[in-house]
C-alpha cells in the first residue's frame, strides 16, 4: 500500500476552498433562480419541451443556482462538504436531512459494513454474461437481484395479498384544471405489508430506510463485482476497516488505495451524490410516486442515466483527448469542431451558466495528481489548453464552460478506473440522492401524470385491409 503524507492531504482541503473561494468572487452573475421557502399551489412557470422548466414538487434536499455556479446539500455547500465531510456524512445528510453525530454516523457506517456483503447477489450475478453486458445493464440487473435476495417483495404471497386497485387512477383528476382534485379517486393502500411466513431470515420489505442503506451499500459492491468479472477475476469481499470510498476502490482492485486515492474518491463520490432534479432523479421518482418499490426505482434512475444524453460524457471526453493526441493539435482541432459547429464534450451544461463548481474541483484534483501519475501529463495538458480556448471563446459568448464531466474521467483514469465503469461509478454516488429525494416525496405522494397535446388527426374512417 502507497503512502501519502498528510501535507498531501491538506493540499486536497486548500485546492478546494480555493475553488470556493473563486467561485464567490463570480457571485454578481445575475441569478437564475432563488430558493424558496414555501409553493402555494397551483404555480405558474414557463415550460419547454420534456419538461423543461416544471416545476413539479418541493425539496429540501438539493438546490442548483446555474446562474452563480452554486451546488448545495440540504444547505451546505458543495465546497465545504468536499473539503471537510465524508461520504458516508453526506449520505446520512440527504437521507435524514441533518449531518450525523458521532453515535451515528458509528451507526451508519456499520450497516453499510454489513450492507456490502452479498454473496448471494453476487452468486446469482455472476450466473450471466457480465463480461460481455454493457456496464449499466450489469449494474441494473444486480440491483434487481439484489432486491430478490433482500426482499420478500418477489414472493408470490405477498404479490397476491396486494389486489388490483385501479388502473391508471389519476387520469380523471389531473385532467382537471389547474391541479387537479384535492384527492385522487381511488387512493392507494398506505400501510406497509408485513413478511409472509414463508419470508427467509434477514429479508425485509422496501419502503424504508434499511433499503436505503441497503442500496447505497449494494450499489457499490455489484459496480466492484461486475469490474471485477469483466478482468475475468472473482469478486472480493469488503474490508470493513475501509471507508466506503476506499471499499470501492479495493473491491475493485484488489489493493488498497493510498489515503490520497482514497480522499479523492470520496470527493468524486460527494460530487455526484445530488444534483437537482436530473433525467435520472425524476425517472426514480416516476417509478416511485406509482407506490412502487425503492428498487425499482433506483432501477429506473440507473436505466436513466445510461443514456448518453445524462450519464457517459467522460468516457467520450478521455475519447477526445486521446484522438487529439498532442498539445500542438489542441488549436486546430478545437478551430475544426468551431467550423463544423459540433458539440465539444464535457463543455455547457443544461443548468450552469458559469463555471460548473464540481469542475472547479476535479481540475485542481486532476493536476495534484500528477505527482503520482506522470504519464497523465500529456493528456492533462491537452485538456488544459483545450479549457482555455473554450473559456475564452465560447465561455465569453455562450456562457460556456467546463463541466462535471471534463475532469472526472480524468481522475478516474488516474485511479486506475476502467472508462466502461465510469458511469457506473456515477450511480454508485447519485443513489444517495435517488433514495433521499425518493424518500422525501412519498412523505406528500402524488403520482406524476403530465399532458401531452394531441396533435394528431380525428375523423379517419377504418379502411379494409384490401385497401391499405
Amino acid at each position: 500500500m502507497t503512502t501519502t503524507s498528510p501535507i498531501a492531504l491538506d493540499t486536497v482541503t486548500s485546492l478546494i476552498m480555493d475553488a470556493r473561494r473563486a467561485t464567490l468572487e463570480e457571485t454578481d452573475l445575475p441569478t437564475v433562480e432563488s430558493p424558496v421557502n414555501v409553493l402555494n399551489w397551483p404555480i405558474q412557470c414557463t415550460i419547454g419541451p420534456g419538461l423543461e422548466g416544471a416545476i413539479a414538487c418541493e425539496s429540501k434536499v438539493g438546490y442548483v443556482n446555474g446562474g452563480k455556479g452554486w451546488l448545495i446539500y440540504r444547505g451546505y455547500d458543495i465546497f465545504e462538504l468536499c473539503a471537510y465531510s465524508t461520504f458516508e456524512e453526506v449520505s446520512y445528510l440527504l437521507i435524514h436531512g441533518k449531518l450525523p453525530n458521532r453515535s451515528e454516523l458509528a451507526q451508519m457506517k456499520e450497516k453499510l459494513n454489513r450492507y456490502r456483503h452479498l454473496p448471494e447477489t453476487k452468486r446469482l450475478l455472476m450466473g450471466f454474461p457480465v463480461e460481455e453486458m454493457n456496464t449499466m445493464a450489469a449494474l441494473r440487473l444486480g440491483t434487481n437481484l439484489m432486491r430478490q435476495t433482500q426482499t420478500y417483495r418477489d414472493q408470490i404471497s405477498v404479490e397476491s395479498s396486494m389486489g388490483p386497485i385501479a388502473s391508471d387512477e389519476d387520469s380523471i383528476p389531473m385532467e382537471t384544471p389547474p391541479m387537479g382534485e384535492e384527492h385522487a379517486i381511488y387512493e392507494f393502500y398506505t400501510k406497509l405489508f408485513s413478511p409472509p411466513d414463508t419470508a427467509l431470515e434477514g429479508q425485509r420489505g422496501s419502503e424504508g430506510l434499511e433499503s436505503c442503506y441497503h442500496l447505497i451499500a449494494g450499489v457499490s459492491s455489484i459496480t466492484a463485482a461486475i469490474a471485477r468479472l469483466r478482468a475475468n477475476h472473482l469478486p472480493l469481499e469488503p474490508d470493513p476497516e475501509l471507508s466506503h470510498a476506499a471499499n470501492l476502490l479495493y473491491q475493485m482492485s484488489g489493493k488498497r488505495p493510498s489515503p490520497l486515492e482514497e480522499r479523492i474518491m470520496d470527493i468524486c463520490l460527494i460530487l455526484h451524490a445530488d444534483h437537482g432534479m436530473n433525467a435520472s432523479t425524476f425517472a426514480a421518482m416516476v417509478v416511485a410516486s406509482t407506490l412502487s418499490d425503492i428498487y425499482f426505482s433506483v432501477g429506473a434512475g440507473i436505466e436513466a442515466l445510461n443514456g448518453p444524453l445524462h450519464g457517459g460524457a467522460n468516457t467520450q471526453v478521455i475519447k477526445t483527448l486521446e484522438g487529439i493526441a498532442r498539445i500542438e493539435n489542441v488549436k486546430p482541432w478545437f478551430d475544426a469542431m468551431r467550423h463544423q459547429k459540433r458539440k465539444i464534450m464535457g463543455f455547457g451544461h443544461r443548468v450552469y451558466k458559469a463555471y460548473d463548481p464540481r469542475a472547479r474541483i476535479l481540475g485542481p484534483i486532476a493536476k495534484l495528481l500528477l505527482g503520482e501519475h506522470p504519464e497523465m501529463k500529456e493528456r492533462f495538458g491537452i485538456a488544459r489548453r483545450l479549457e482555455e480556448l473554450v473559456v475564452s471563446t465560447l465561455g465569453e459568448e455562450k456562457k460556456i464552460f467546463p463541466n462535471v464531466d471534463f475532469y472526472s474521467g480524468l481522475v478516474y483514469s488516474a485511479l486506475g478506473i476502467p472508462a466502461d465503469l465510469f458511469t457506473p461509478i456515477f450511480a454508485v454516488a447519485r443513489v444517495s440522492g435517488w433514495t433521499a429525494r425518493v424518500l422525501e416525496y412519498l412523505q406528500h405522494n402524488r403520482i406524476f401524470r403530465p399532458r401531452a397535446i394531441y396533435t394528431g388527426e380525428y375523423d379517419l374512417e377504418y379502411p379494409k385491409i384490401e385497401d391499405r
